[in-house]
């Protein structure tokens, strides 16, 4: 018996539905464990855990050099921000309204740290800043989260500013505004969007990164990421499930701060 045209697409949407939830409960179920192993009264990454427990997260609020990890992390990912935003933001303006030779050069320069593979670019940098004495400073880790941050940054608002009307500046400009004027005032409001996933790209990058924080850490100075590579190193502890849970949260409130700034934008315009 042959099937029908709809039950057909009504067989083929659910076969579509059925794979993705799989493909997302695959995903997900790594998160779900870790975030589980966190409340778990082993003291060992044990799952299931026999117990609930919330002593690992008073471990980890109460060890220094955790917190100063955590600090530290949080210090590079915000100046790794401003960074990105300050430099990606000409940029973009530059890639997308210059009329100079050598824009597509530059634009692939700028965007050649996604495809050259990251370990490449650590060891580089780490040999850089080994010559110049820098390794194991704020100053490298944030110079160096730039460079793996900026071309997010700069795509976000290259793909804001293709999709905004420069006429309606070019408008402001006629009626007595300066271009400036009407770029602050005009442009830089209508691609707003593209700011705020652009920082929030940036500042994602930089927190959860470890290939090159590996590299430019010191004794006395580590992300977080870094602090739980070297602990798993030596222990199997749960607190490291903590870390990993608060990485995971943080990084799930920047999405969903970046979901509202795109609804009330989009409400806006």
């Amino acid at each position: 018996m042959l099937l029908s045209p709809n039950a057909m697409g009504r067989g083929l949407r659910y076969g579509l539905t059925a794979t993705t939830a799989l493909i997302a409960v695959f995903l997900l179920l790594p998160i779900l464990f870790i975030v589980l192993l966190s409340f778990g009264s082993s003291q060992w990454l044990v799952f299931p855990p026999p117990g609930w427990t919330l002593k690992w997260y008073g471990q980890f609020f109460s060890n220094e050099q955790w917190m100063d990890s955590a600090l530290v992390s949080l210090k590079v990912a915000l100046l790794t921000t401003v960074c990105a935003l300050a430099i990606g933001l000409p940029s973009a303006f530059a890639l997308v309204r210059g009329k100079f030779p050598g824009r597509e050069l530059l634009y692939a320069l700028f965007t050649l740290p996604m495809i050259v593979p990251l370990v490449i670019i650590a060891v580089a940098v780490y040999a850089l800043f080994l010559k110049l004495g820098y390794t194991g400073t704020l100053f490298a880790f944030v110079v160096s989260h730039v460079i793996v941050a900026l071309p997010f940054t700069i795509i976000s608002i290259i793909n804001s500013l293709k999709l905004f009307d420069q006429s309606i500046e070019d408008a402001a400009v006629i009626c007595g505004a300066t271009r400036l004027q009407a770029i602050v005032k005009v442009t830089f409001p209508a691609i707003r969007p593209g700011l705020v996933s652009g920082g929030l790209f940036a500042f994602l990058v930089s927190w959860d990164e470890v290939v090159l924080s590996v590299m430019m850490a010191s004794p006395g100075l580590q992300t977080l990421p870094v602090k739980m590579w070297t602990t798993l190193r030596q222990d199997l502890t749960p607190v490291i499930a903590v870390a990993s849970t608060l990485l995971i949260a943080l990084s799930l409130l920047v999405m969903f701060i970046a979901a509202i700034a795109r609804r009330r934008a989009e409400a806006k315009g």
